[in-house]
C-alpha cells in the first residue's frame, strides 16, 4: 500500500510549542540527535479521537529523556494538551502519534551540555487494521543475529533512537529472507523481544510465559495485555526463556502499540497455530481500546 513520503504531507506538526506547516517542520543537518542519537520518542495509537494510555506514554517519554541525561522543557500535562491540539488540527480520529525529543544544533560533538532540547509531536491517520480473522493467520519471525545489549552497555529502559539501529538491521535481514519480522535474543542468549514488540508464549501448563524485561522495554501494551489475561483468569509467568523452549509453545503472539496483539505462526523453523487464548486477548484488547464494531478492514499500515 503506497503512502506519501513523511516529509511531504498536508497538515501541521506541534514543534516547540506551536503548530507549524507539516513540510516546514525541519531541523538542521548538524543536529546532535541525528549524529549522536541523543533523542527519545514514543509511538502511540489514537482510537476514536483519543490516545490510548496517553499519560503513561508521556511519563515514559520524560523517563526516557532522564535516562538519556536531559530534561524535556514541557510538563506531562503540557505534552498531553499538545496532543489534543495536534489531533484536532489534523482531524485525526483513528491514527498514530509520534512525540520526539532531541538535542539540537548548538554544540556538535560527543558533549552537548548546552544544546536546546526540542520537542515535536506529529500525528497521521491509521484507519485500517486486520480483522480478527485475518490477524489470526500468524506472522513469521526469523531469529536475529543481533542481540539486545547488556544494561551496563546502553540505557536499555529508555525508548531511545539509538537502541533501534539493531532492530532495523534485524528486520531488514528478516524481510530479505521472506519473514515478517525478527525475534531478538539478549546478550545472554535468552529470548527477549521482536524488533518493536514484546512476545508471549502459551505453554502446555496453560499459562502465558513472557521474558523478564530486564534489558528491553516493559511495553505499555505488554502491561495492558498482562492485565487483560489476568482478568480472564489466565496466569502470566515472567521468567527467563531460552530459545530451545519455544518449540513447546502452543500459541505465540506479539504485543505493541503498532502490533497490538499479533499472532505468530513461525519462529525460525518452529511453527505454531494461533488459537483460543490469542483470539480471546485480541478481542479483549479491541474492547479495551474502544475499537468500534463497525470498523472493518483488510489491510494494515505499518509503523514502528
Amino acid at each position: 500500500m503506497a503512502t506519501s513520503p513523511f516529509d511531504d504531507r498536508d497538515g501541521t506538526i506541534w514543534f516547540n510549542g506551536e503548530l507549524v506547516d507539516w513540510r516546514e517542520a525541519k531541523v538542521h543537518v548538524l543536529t546532535h540527535g541525528l549524529h549522536y542519537a541523543s533523542s527519545v520518542f514514543e509511538g502511540e495509537r489514537v482510537y476514536n479521537g483519543a490516545v490510548f494510555k496517553l499519560t503513561e506514554h508521556t511519563e515514559r517519554l520524560h523517563e526516557s529523556a532522564r535516562l538519556m541525561g536531559f530534561q524535556i522543557p514541557y510538563s506531562v500535562a503540557e505534552i498531553n494538551a499538545a496532543h489534543d491540539v495536534v489531533l484536532k488540527a489534523n482531524g485525526i480520529t483513528d491514527g498514530y502519534v509520534r512525540p520526539l525529543a532531541w538535542r539540537g544544533s548548538e554544540m556538535m560533538g560527543v558533549s552537548a551540555q548546552k544544546n536546546r532540547i526540542n520537542l515535536a509531536i506529529a500525528a497521521w491517520e491509521w484507519p485500517s487494521y486486520f480483522s480478527p480473522e485475518a490477524r489470526m493467520a500468524g506472522i513469521r519471525l526469523a531469529i536475529s543475529d543481533w542481540r539486545r545489549p547488556d544494561p551496563r552497555s546502553a540505557p536499555v529502559h529508555a525508548k531511545a533512537a539509538g537502541l533501534y539501529m539493531i532492530c532495523t538491521l534485524s528486520k531488514h535481514k528478516a524481510e530479505q529472507e521472506g519473514f515478517h519480522d525478527a525475534l531478538m535474543l539478549d546478550w545472554r542468549g535468552r529470548v527477549a523481544e521482536a524488533t518493536g514488540a514484546n512476545i508471549f508464549f502459551l505453554m502446555p501448563d496453560g499459562k502465558l510465559h513472557t521474558p523478564v524485561p530486564d534489558c528491553f522495554l516493559d511495553g505499555i501494551t505488554r502491561r495492558t495485555v498482562i492485565g487483560l489475561a489476568t482478568e480472564a483468569g489466565i496466569e502470566v509467568v515472567e521468567r527467563p526463556i531460552m530459545p530451545e523452549e519455544m518449540a513447546q509453545a502452543e500459541e505465540v503472539f506479539l504485543t505493541g502499540t503498532a502490533a497490538e496483539v499479533t499472532p505468530v505462526g513461525q519462529i525460525g523453523t518452529d511453527t505454531f497455530t494461533p488459537g483460543r487464548v490469542t483470539r480471546l486477548l485480541i478481542e479483549a484488547y479491541d474492547r479495551a481500546v474502544g475499537r468500534r464494531d463497525d470498523l472493518t478492514a483488510s489491510a494494515s499500515t505499518s509503523a514502528a
